[in-house]
């Protein structure tokens, strides 16, 4: 069967996560991605957080899966002839240098443009046009900037990071975006085009409900799901909500049995409006259905934090899997708080090819994470990341180097 980007080829300059994460989803897809890296050295993952010494890292494993890896000197004149010809037979070029980097590099738009007019240039900045695009941006940074650990935490508390990587990863798949919109634009335009992701935008797109809550409360002033209503008071800024849902339906994280010493003991639980009577059947409150207390959920939100209190004191005696079984019987919305542990055993993960077991020439058998994104006509097999310069003499041969020019490439330390 074929893969959706078949017959892409993709020039791979990305390093650590927000790049690799995009060009690794289109590897996925099927696109030939040839990933370039500094002799010697690699991409700095390859080293950082090992657990095996001598050995890629799991950071560099389960970024860089289905690509193959070529060593390039570009800053040799015969290394820049080498990139000349790859950018002439590659479709796109994906890069998240610091800003500038490629142009200090002698890769200029008007360069590649010379060499290819329908090449696509796809690239990660911390942030876009403005006073800030010349600074060097990071994950934790980019979810401050883009509003996520402003609105993140409890209200007493101070600004919180989300462990998801919203700015590296996040910011690698709306680039992966970009570049698929290109490529199907180019089939009627003919030519190529830039596109950036930078990792502020991306990260103020994933919290675009926050930025609604912020006009709410600058009309309101008050916002009625939130756990500050109605007894404390609001600013003039969003605030942090806890663990409430942040939509119309109020939801919190509620202890199940054993969560004394298990830290994950917990299940999301949500009280939508449809299924109030059903919550009320279970927890054991049928009063709670025709009191005028409790009965509408305009009511119901002044009482949040008794409703859920008395709920918890019903999923205190249930496992988080038991509560789960008897709830989703009367389709009340609820979800166990998964540790990761107990998600890499996930049989039906397994199954589904969202977690993959890969097997690697010198680290062994690992897990990683498979392609999120599943489609019927074009399936994804999660193959290993490459050693470094694992591919060089293949790919160089496939440009038309002889065996003997890539040996003078060699020994001039060009590759």
């Amino acid at each position: 069967m074929s893969k959706a980007l078949e017959g892409v080829r993709i020039l791979d300059f990305t390093h650590v996560q927000s790049g690799p994460t995009c060009t690794q989803l289109l590897a996925w897809f099927g696109a030939d991605v040839i990933k370039v890296e500094r002799a010697g050295e690699g991409d700095a993952t390859r080293g950082q957080l090992r657990d095996i010494p001598g050995v890629d890292s799991l950071y560099f494993t389960m970024l860089n899966h289905n690509k193959r890896s070529i060593t390039l000197d570009t800053k040799k004149p015969r290394g820049k002839k080498v990139l000349d010809s790859l950018i002439k037979t590659c479709d796109v070029l994906v890069e998240n240098f610091a800003p500038g980097a490629l142009d200090r590099m002698g890769i200029t738009w008007a360069h590649i443009q010379e060499l290819n007019p329908r090449m696509i240039v796809a690239s990660v900045k911390g942030f876009g046009p403005g006073k800030y695009e010349h600074c060097k941006v990071y994950e934790n940074v980019a979810q401050c900037a883009g509003g996520a650990a402003s609105t993140t935490g409890f209200e007493d508390g101070p600004p919180v990071v989300t462990g998801a990587q919203i700015g590296d990863s996040g910011t690698g798949l709306h680039l992966a975006l970009g570049i698929v919109a290109a490529l199907y634009q180019r089939n009627s335009t003919g030519r190529g085009q830039q596109v950036l992701a930078p990792m502020q935008d991306a990260v103020l797109n994933l919290c675009r409900v926050k930025m609604r809550d912020q006009q709410r409360l600058e009309r309101t002033g008050t916002m009625h799901e939130y756990p500050q209503y109605p007894d404390g008071k609001f600013g003039d800024a969003v605030p942090r909500a806890g663990n409430a849902s942040g939509g119309g339906q109020p939801g919190s994280i509620l202890k199940c049995k054993g969560w004394e010493t298990d830290p994950n003991a917990y299940i999301y639980f949500i009280t939508q409006g449809a299924v109030w009577p059903a919550v009320c059947k279970v927890i054991g409150e049928e009063g709670w259905i025709d009191d005028e207390a409790y009965a509408t959920p305009a009511a119901r939100l002044l009482h949040l934090k008794p409703i859920f209190a008395r709920i918890e004191q019903w999923t205190m005696t249930k496992t988080k899997f038991e509560a789960m079984d008897i709830l989703n019987q009367y389709d009340i919305p609820c979800g166990p708080i998964l540790s990761m542990k107990e998600i890499a055993a996930d049989p039906s993960l397994r199954e589904t090819g969202t977690i993959v077991e890969v097997d690697h020439p010198t680290r062994g058998k690992y897990l990683t994470v498979g392609n999120p994104i599943k489609m019927s006509d074009s399936p994804t097999e999660v193959t290993r990341s490459p050693l470094l310069g694992e591919h060089t003499d293949e790919v160089l041969m496939q440009l038309g180097y002889t065996a003997s020019d890539v040996a003078a490439l060699r020994a001039d330390g060009v590759i």
